[in-house]
C-alpha cells in the first residue's frame, strides 16, 4: 500500500489513533497491520529501536503491573515469568523496544486475545493476531528504528 508515514524504508511506524502499524518499504510502500494499543494513560510514545526480538517469550511481568494486579505476582520477574506457549499474553513472538539502550518494557507481540485488536485494552504494548506478528518478525531486523506516533498519521489516500 502507499506509504502514508513519510519515514525511510526499514522504519516501524505504529499510528496509534488509527490503530495500524507500519514497516515502511522501498518505492513509496509499506505493509500494514492492524493492532492493538495501550488503553489511556499506558500509551507509550516516542522513538526507539528493536533491541531483542524472541520466538515464543517468556512473560515476566513487570513490578508495575503487579502493583495494579497482584494475582499476576506468579508471573513476575523473580517467579521466572510464565512459560512459552499459546495462553501466554505475548504470543508467538515479541519485538523488545529500547530507547537510548534502557529497556521501555513496552512491547510489539501476538496475543491470543484476537478480539483485543483494533482496540485500547492493553498495559501499553503493540499487540497482534499471532500470523501477523509471524510475518512482522519476518520483516523486522534487530536494532530497526521504531516511531510511536500518539497523533494521527493523514491516511485519506491510502485506500
Amino acid at each position: 500500500m502507499f506509504d502514508p508515514t513519510g519515514e525511510t524504508p526499514g522504519t516501524v511506524v505504529v499510528d496509534t489513533p488509527n490503530r495500524f502499524l507500519y514497516v515502511v518499504e522501498p518505492g513509496g510502500t509499506a505493509m500494514r497491520y492492524g493492532v492493538g494499543i495501550g488503553r489511556d494513560g499506558f500509551a507509550w510514545e516516542g522513538e526507539g529501536v528493536v533491541h531483542w526480538r524472541q520466538p515464543w517469550p517468556r512473560w515476566k511481568v513487570p513490578d508495575e503491573m503487579i502493583a495494579r494486579q497482584p494475582s499476576l505476582a506468579r508471573y513476575s520477574v523473580e517467579a521466572g515469568g510464565m512459560d512459552p506457549g499459546i495462553k501466554n499474553p505475548l504470543g508467538a513472538r515479541a519485538l523488545y523496544i529500547f530507547q537510548n539502550g534502557q529497556d521501555t518494557l513496552y512491547r510489539l507481540h501476538g496475543s491470543p486475545e484476537w478480539q483485543s485488536i483494533g482496540k485500547a485494552t492493553s498495559s501499553g504494548c503493540v499487540r497482534f493476531v499471532n500470523q501477523d506478528i509471524l510475518d512482522l518478525y519476518t520483516r523486522v531486523p534487530y536494532h530497526a528504528r521504531i516511531v510511536v506516533h500518539q497523533g494521527a498519521l493523514n491516511v485519506a489516500s491510502t485506500a
